[in-house]
């Protein structure tokens, strides 16, 4: 599709959203509309399923009710060949076409005109919430369970926040319902992920509006392209990525904009979040046997002990407290290193435990606040474990400020591998002075990614912006990574010629005499006193 295309339907969505905005605030009215909008995603995808299967027997699934012959036997067999196929299934009645008819009635005025004040509003709530909780239920007992299991749970359908009645919940929620009805979101058409580039285009929306709580869920895309070009340098295919700290899986799936990827893994601590990268998941295609995410705190509990991953990348919350219990000390992902990172700060934590997840071959990036740089204490052993005696340490980038959502803190990206190619030196890159400066906050543009994946890819050493540090003089600076250690980007200012401004300032001691002479003579015409 074209971009022009893409950008319409972006805003058709974003209006959508604008029935509900004003009601409550954004993380919550995010909840509904992408909840939506997933739900008619599967109506559809299950749509063209059934039609391609039947379309030997010449019959529409959509048409298949009460008066079709050998009913059962048809939706039997498509219960079979959905849950097998797509994870899930639902009956003709249930589809969002057939729900939006029975909500609105009709879609059309007797002009020709399309009016939603006046179409009728049949009551539907009941219908929705059951077909909700069907989708659910058909997955039951099967092997797509996990990932369906209580996915509507955040869509509440009850709350008085959609209205005080429930006539006034049913008015507003066919509306939304009715304005989706008219998108179509090309799902016949395999080359096109419309929807998906859409939906991560409203998930980023939401998190412009959503403040601190914003980094819960979302990377802001130049950041998400950064990290995955980077775990995607030389690989033409990866088997694995996981993100421990998955938020809405747009991380995740950004890695499989840049290189074919077999299965993702992942784990978040937020519910809400959790049901919100599941729906990721499915929208952008991939298969429920290609995704495995869990809902657990990562650090406390890990949810996928003993695997390995070829990619691992993660935006975890930024010095986050977590329990550093003693009991860790004997756990495989930190007992190697002696020390536990600070129960006020766990971001060494969440390197540990990707460390031990990381593939011998594979490649994680992170993005990290900068005082893991050169914080002491424990975090200063840890470092020094990473470099001295593992080198595992491969490239340190140093961020723009302002530019994650909810926090204007100096950030980088550390790149770690177990097998260095280039295992002499760390890399500095010092992006901090590359970006689109903007009121709210500050953008990567695409040259400025260009050149930290460039320089990464090279190794290159830039003057003010890059340096290939031999572990010598790592060692040097007592392990410290603070980049200004290693990239020079001071610029001298021009020298001051003395003389010169010697002589500017008797000048204007000169033309400022001259001006209270002639200030006194205007007072002395006037009869006052001249100012002293």
């Amino acid at each position: 599709m074209s971009d022009t295309h893409k950008k319409q339907l972006e805003q058709q969505l974003w209006n959508i959203a604008d029935t509900l905005r004003g009601k409550m605030n954004a993380d919550e009215f995010r909840d509904y509309i992408l909840g939506f909008i997933f739900f008619k995603y599967l109506s559809e995808r299950m749509l063209v399923f059934a039609n391609k299967e039947l379309e030997e027997e010449g019959i529409l699934y959509q048409d298949i009710g009460e008066g079709t012959e050998n009913v059962d036997v048809y939706l039997r067999e498509m219960e079979k060949l959905a849950l097998n196929q797509l994870g899930y299934f639902l009956r003709p009645d249930e589809l969002f076409s057939a729900l939006v008819k029975r909500g609105n009635g009709k879609t059309e005025e007797a002009d020709g005109t399309d009016d939603d004040e006046s179409a009728p509003d049949h009551f539907i709530l009941g219908d929705l919430e059951k077909i909700l909780k069907n989708i659910e239920a058909s997955t039951m007992g099967t092997e797509s369970e996990q990932d369906f299991i209580n996915l509507f749970e955040d869509l509440n359908l009850s709350s008085t926040k959609l209205g005080r009645t429930a006539g006034d919940r049913n008015k507003i929620i066919a509306r939304v319902l009715h304005h989706l009805a008219k998108i179509d979101f090309e799902l016949d058409n395999a080359q096109s992920d419309v929807l998906g580039d859409a939906y991560e285009y409203l998930i980023g929306k939401f998190a412009s509006g959503a403040g601190k709580k914003a980094g819960e869920f979302y990377t802001p895309q130049a950041v998400s392209k950064v990290l995955a070009k980077i775990v995607a340098t030389g690989k033409k295919r990866l088997r694995s990525v996981y993100d421990p700290t998955c938020g809405s899986g747009s991380l995740l799936l950004r890695v499989a904009k840049e290189v074919k990827v077999s299965d993702f893994f992942g784990q978040e601590l937020n519910r809400t979040t959790f049901n919100l990268a599941r729906m990721n998941m499915i929208l952008h295609g991939v298969h429920y046997r290609q995704f495995d995410l869990r809902q657990e705190d990562t650090l406390e509990r890990p949810q996928h002990r003993d695997m390995l991953f070829e990619a691992i990348v993660a935006n975890p919350p930024f010095s986050a407290k977590w329990s550093a219990s003693p009991v860790f000390e004997t756990d495989d992902r930190f007992s190697q290193y002696g020390r536990l990172a600070p129960g006020s700060k766990a971001d060494f934590a969440f390197v540990q435990h990707m460390v031990h997840h990381l593939h011998e071959k594979g490649t994680m990036a992170c993005v990290l606040p900068h005082g893991v740089l050169f914080r002491g204490a424990a975090e200063a052993h840890i470092r020094q474990y990473l470099i001295k005696d593992r080198n595992y340490i491969d490239a340190v980038i140093g961020l723009p400020p302002n530019i994650f959502y909810g926090t204007s803190i100096p950030t980088c990206i550390l790149v770690l591998k177990k097998c260095r190619e280039q295992p002499g030196d760390i890399l500095f890159i010092d992006a901090s002075q590359h970006f689109e400066k903007a009121k709210n906050q500050n953008h990567l543009r695409d040259e400025d990614i260009e050149k930290i994946i460039t320089t990464y890819r090279r190794r290159a050493n830039i003057e003010k912006y890059s340096h290939a540090a031999p572990l010598a003089e790592v060692a040097e600076n007592d392990y410290n990574l603070n980049i200004p250690r290693y990239v020079d980007t001071f610029e001298e200012e021009e020298p001051v010629d003395i003389a010169a401004v010697s002589d500017e300032l008797a000048k204007l001691d000169g033309e400022m005499r001259k001006t209270d002479l002639l200030i006194a003579e205007f007072c002395k015409e006037l009869g006052i006193d001249a100012p002293s």
